[in-house]
């Protein structure tokens, strides 16, 4: 209560005198122009599908230092850190550890891993404060982004170097060994800009000690220094050329485990990189074409071990290598005054590398190609009509299609209704399809056998459907997102088991016992119903309220394969960002997130509802002519909550942060 108190209060005082009301030209210039749904702009009332933007202000007012966090202001979202400096993020349920049901972009570039199809946010080589913007499409978009934009597409764009001249620093320090250091240098002339970013993060996510109800007092150690270099180099050739290449080179330490001492925890030293180059042309506002090659490389860093046994010793093998080479076409071009077409394709290879979890030291790789197609009609003023699909052929799944219409009604000038269908398949990884993971001694006897090949799997559907609309109000700077949908997913992936007694000992020394071995089929079908809303609030200049709120079931038929599904979509998910500027260089932010109860899956546990809220107070200033920042926040400011286990548990801490740009 103190806290909704705290909330009506700033919202009371956000109309000081100084302030400027916003003019409606004002509200709708800010109206945003996305790009990632269909890969060419539009005004968010044209789009086919709802999109959030999370822009810049938005960014450092929420006072989040980890770019998976950010997603706790989309509706929808669940959002967990789990262990081993990996996040666990989740839309409308399906919520665990690899994140593989959504497709994750940077500048274009898939980030997604091809063994786990999880995405590696704790590596990811990207500044917080070299983000421009992030477009959240909310539904799937399989018929522009083809496998793995299931349920999402989530497009983090990166600040171009005009926007970074100059020298930028930051320092980070808070309690549980929150610490982090930024450096960026921008520079260039002419037609040739570029910038160059280092950082180096320390976290300690979680409380150390603990009381397990088995074991007593023991310790999870969480400790991760990560550093990484980021690069990007523009030249623009003439005045419709560019090219664009950028590298990011990602190295950790990273200590995770539970233990009584440190130095017995799991540690490793993942590396990790990418090259990408870009070539684009825009002959015209409505005439432009792209093409973009890009390599990536991945490794856990982790190192083989022995485990001692009174017969022979047994090797452990976890490291792990995975590569991605792919190649992108788009163009765009309006064909007549009421009909815009954007088509392209893609090339990609990928490869994974594990003795451990494959069976074998050989690589393990495939390739995929699809071509896509996307049109934009306007019969008349109050009417615009999409449709496009992909046709796409998968190494393990074969030929698919992925098609999607979409009809969009302006009812009034500021109010747009939107019916939309859409048909998206996720393909199985490799480790769902050829996983083969076994314990043998170094004298060649199978010790255990933990998960062992599929025999053979179709790719996942979503058949969606959804009723959105958008609506504005610039008389008092509102603006609502509404979208109703319903998700059919038929051949649904997941992993089942079955025992096998063996009997090793004979008159020797290992005793018999019994496997339990775990395999991946397609089984059981799956509806996910529910409504999404984002209302954002700009009454004046210097206040702004972002407010986030759905709602999500999850049934399941009585042949799926995994339980936990229904129960991994929160009922009710709540967002709230308040950013208000009480003076011209003084600001105070609150973020509020708050959940029901779910069951994470891939390891995770039933975690109760929880509510956090954090603050963040800013003071700009100069200091000897340099722009500063100065910034004091808490996260959560409230009572202790657990997120994925129920050993992790996140308590209130404070941190300060300072920032200088010249």
């Amino acid at each position: 209560m103190k806290l909704r108190n705290l909330l009506a209060w700033g919202g009371a005082l956000a109309l000081p005198a100084h302030a400027a009301m916003l003019t409606e030209s004002d509200f709708l210039a800010e109206l945003p122009v996305v790009l990632t749904v269909s890969k060419m702009a539009q005004p968010l009332r044209d789009s086919p599908s709802s999109v959030t933007v999370i822009d810049q202000d938005m960014i450092r007012a929420s006072g989040y230092q980890d770019i998976p966090d950010l997603l706790r202001l989309v509706p929808g979202f669940s959002v967990a850190y789990t262990r081993d400096n990996t996040f666990a993020v989740g839309y409308h349920g399906f919520a665990d550890a690899f994140s593989r049901r959504f497709q994750v972009l940077v500048d274009g570039r898939s980030i997604y891993s091809p063994h786990f199809g999880a995405v590696g946010w704790g590596q990811l080589p990207l500044a917080i404060e070299d983000i421009e913007r992030i477009e959240v499409v909310r539904g799937p978009d399989a018929a522009v982004y083809g496998a793995n934009a299931f349920f999402a597409v989530i497009n983090i764009v990166s600040k171009d170097p005009a926007q970074t001249p100059g020298k930028l620093a930051s320092l980070l320090a808070g309690e549980q060994n929150m610490a982090g250091a930024v450096a960026r240098y921008g520079g260039g002339e002419d037609d040739l800009r570029y910038r160059v970013t280092l950082s180096s993060q320390h976290r300690d996510r979680f409380e150390k000690h603990q009381l397990d109800p088995v074991d007593g007092p023991v310790a999870y150690y969480e400790r991760t220094y990560t550093r990484f270099l980021n690069g990007r180099w523009d030249y623009r050739l003439s005045n419709s050329d560019e090219v664009s290449a950028q590298i990011g080179l990602t190295g950790g330490s990273w200590n995770a485990g539970r233990s009584t001492d440190p130095e017995d925890s799991r540690s490793y030293n993942p590396v990790n990189g990418f090259a990408q180059l870009r070539f684009s042309r825009s002959v015209s506002a409505d005439e432009e074409w792209s093409v973009q090659l890009s390599h990536a490389y991945d490794t856990a860093g982790k190192d083989s071990f022995t485990i001692p046994s009174p017969a022979d010793d047994v090797a452990v093998h976890n490291n792990l290598r995975q590569w991605r080479t792919q190649l992108d076409f788009s163009a765009a071009r309006r064909l007549s005054p009421a009909l815009r077409l954007v088509w392209g394709g893609e090339l990609r290879h990928e490869a994974v590398q594990g003795r451990g979890w494959y069976g074998t030291s050989e690589k393990q790789d495939g390739m995929l190609g699809n071509v896509f197609a996307h049109a934009e009609w306007r019969p008349a003023d109050a009417w615009l009509v999409q449709g496009g699909a992909q046709f796409g052929h998968h190494y393990f799944t074969g030929f698919e299609v992925s098609p999607r219409l979409a009809l969009n009604y302006q009812v009034h000038p500021r109010h747009t209704l939107r019916v939309a269908a859409s048909r998206a398949t996720r393909a199985p990884t490799f480790f769902e399809e050829r996983g083969d993971a076994a314990y043998y001694t170094l004298g060649g006897l199978l010790v255990d056998q933990v998960v062992e090949p599929s025999q053979g799997l179709n790719a996942e559907v979503n058949t969606s459907v959804e009723i959105g609309y958008l609506g504005q109000w610039p008389n008092w700077g509102g603006q609502l997102d509404v979208r109703i949908y319903r998700d059919h997913i038929t051949d649904y992936i997941g992993d089942v088991s079955h025992r096998l007694w063996r009997d090793l000992d004979g008159d020797g020394p290992l005793p018999k016992y019994r496997d339990k071995i775990f395999y991946y089929v397609n089984g059981g079908t799956l509806d996910v119903t529910g409504i999404d809303a984002q209302l954002v609030w700009k009454p004046r200049r210097d206040f702004s309220l972002h407010l986030a709120q759905s709602l999500a079931h999850v049934d399941a038929s009585h042949d799926i394969v995994d339980d936990d599904l229904p129960e991994s979509a929160p009922d009710w998910i709540t967002s709230l960002l308040v950013n208000w500027r009480i003076l011209p260089k003084l600001s105070l932010s609150a973020a509020l997130y708050r959940t029901d109860r779910m069951m994470w899956l891939s390891d995770g546990d039933t975690t109760t509802r929880y509510t956090r809220a954090d603050f963040r107070l800013a003071r700009q200033f100069k200091l000897d002519g340099v722009d500063a920042e100065w910034a004091l926040g808490v996260q959560n400011l409230g009572d202790d909550y657990a997120e994925f286990r129920r050993e992790n548990v996140f308590r209130q801490r404070f941190y300060s942060a300072l920032r200088f740009a010249w």
